[in-house]
């Protein structure tokens, strides 16, 4: 029943929903009517097109629970992202890393203080080519990045995407350092790192320096001040 008042809400037939999630209108009427359960792959298509696959499951608006933990959008568009501070079934735990200024070369994520967890709901990370293992909350420190990325933000960091062929904004490690910076691939091998804020140069890294960079991840969700 409340598949079919998701479907309603976001004004799709069931023959349109069923196409997202690649099912026959029959099957959606048969997951409507709790005559047959959803498997993880349909779940996971429809959370692309908006439906709130707590609500479905449990009965708890996702929308309700923003408040608890800040608000949520993806980098590249500004789409509103379902995150939550409390745990619960079908939901990623994501570790808070409060990481700031320098930090040892070569040194892991994992060796950092972990401040806190945020959770979100496994279908809509996989729908976001995002594996829930290979995500970290990380604190964005300075104003080099506004208005995309604030200082006192935090980021989800995919960090199974370290291809900067496509540009985006990225965790880089560099001589040591980790910042936050929209990388360019450029001819012949360089990078050019732009910092969002119009107040910062853009910084070019040579092919001859590319040995002390190396890309941690792509920043993929913005979340506001939860703490």
């Amino acid at each position: 029943m409340r598949l079919r008042e998701e479907r309603a809400r976001l004004k799709l037939s069931q023959t349109e929903l069923g196409d997202i999630a690649g099912i026959t209108k029959n099957t959606q009427m048969l997951y409507e009517s709790d005559k047959r359960s959803p498997k993880a792959d349909y779940l996971s298509a429809v959370a692309s097109a908006g439906v709130d696959i707590r609500y479905v499951i449990e009965g708890i608006r996702l929308d309700s629970m923003l408040d608890q933990a800040g608000a949520a959008y993806r980098v590249t568009d500004g789409t509103p992202i379902p995150a939550t501070n409390t745990p619960g079934p079908g939901f990623a735990e994501v570790n808070l890393y409060d990481v700031e200024g320098a930090a040892g070369a070569g040194r892991s994520l994992e060796q950092e203080r972990v401040e806190g967890q945020i959770y979100f709901p496994e279908a809509q990370l996989t729908s976001m080519g995002i594996s829930p293992e290979q995500v970290a909350g990380i604190k964005v420190r300075g104003d080099s990045m506004e208005t995309t990325l604030a200082d006192g933000d935090w980021v989800l960091v995919n960090l199974g995407d370290t291809d900067f062929r496509q540009e985006g904004v990225f965790l880089l490690m560099i001589s040591g350092e980790r910042r936050i910076k929209r990388v360019q691939r450029l001819a012949g091998g360089a990078l050019y790192l732009i910092s969002d804020n119009e107040h910062y140069q853009p910084e070019m890294i040579r092919p001859e320096q590319m040995r002390e960079v190396q890309i941690l991840g792509r920043c993929e969700v913005r979340i506001g001040k939860i703490f």
